[in-house]
């Protein structure tokens, strides 16, 4: 793991994508959030996410 680079007067631009993930040949499905620096490709981050608060345990 590198440890994160600071720079203050650098301009990210970061983008977000959602994902809706199935498995087991579409018996189980889940829901990604993808949000990632458009200039640079490592700096990415993928979380699994609910679809409502009461489900988030």
């Amino acid at each position: 793991m590198v440890p994160a680079e600071s720079n203050p007067s650098a301009e990210v631009r970061l983008e977000s994508r959602s994902y809706r993930i199935t498995v087991d040949d579409g018996r189980e499905s889940f829901f990604a959030l993808s949000i990632e620096d458009a200039t640079n490709e490592d700096a990415w981050l993928m979380s699994d996410t609910v679809v409502a608060l009461e489900n988030m345990r």
